[in-house]
């Protein structure tokens, strides 16, 4: 692992930085968006059944909905603007994963240019031959800099497309949790009048 780092050269501090930002991103959001950080197995049942969910766990984003329904007196449009307001932090730090799926192999490119330009420049006026200590270098480094930056995105590309679906996912169930929420507004509304 030592010499492969090496052979990357200057290359492998800024792919370096992108493993680590894409873990720490990952790790991250696969923790804040387990199932009882978004919508807690009570309130979703509670929802399904069509009664407004008592708030048991106030720091989930199902919970602080239920909590503005409960204690604002919203509307339709206003209720549906805080599910977008938790939808966008759920969402928070996939942007920066996105652009490592886009940098890494970029900066892999980058290196593998930087590899062969090496390499072409060694190039002996006599012979017509490079260097063999500076093919071995340029070649090298060509490769490893594709090798991380493609070991980098992939499975950040994974992981990108399984936690946006994962977001996805709790969008459409919040949807309906908050369109049945002003539904039973509506009723209530109703048997005021």
């Amino acid at each position: 692992m030592r010499e492969l780092l090496q052979n990357a050269g200057i290359f492998a501090y800024p792919l370096g930085l992108c493993s680590i930002l894409a873990t720490v991103i990952i790790l991250e959001r696969l923790f804040a968006l387990r199932r009882s950080k978004i919508i807690p197995r009570d309130c979703e049942e509670a929802i399904a059944e069509g009664r407004v969910p008592e708030v048991e766990n106030p720091d989930s984003v199902a919970g602080k909905i239920i909590e503005a329904y409960q204690r604002r007196d919203l509307d339709a449009e206003q209720l549906k603007a805080v599910t977008r307001l938790q939808v966008t932090r759920m969402e928070r730090g996939l942007f920066l994963l996105e652009i490592i799926v886009s940098a890494a192999p970029l900066l892999g490119l980058l290196g593998t240019v930087t590899g062969l330009v090496k390499v072409f420049s060694q190039i002996s006026p006599e012979t017509g031959l490079p260097d063999p200590a500076s093919f071995v270098s340029g070649v090298s480094m060509a490769l490893t800099t594709t090798i991380l930056g493609l070991s980098i995105a992939i499975p950040a590309l994974a992981f990108n497309s399984y936690l946006n679906r994962r977001v996805e996912t709790y969008e459409a169930q919040l949807e309906v949790g908050v369109e049945r929420l002003i539904a039973e507004k509506k009723k209530k509304a109703g048997k005021r009048t």
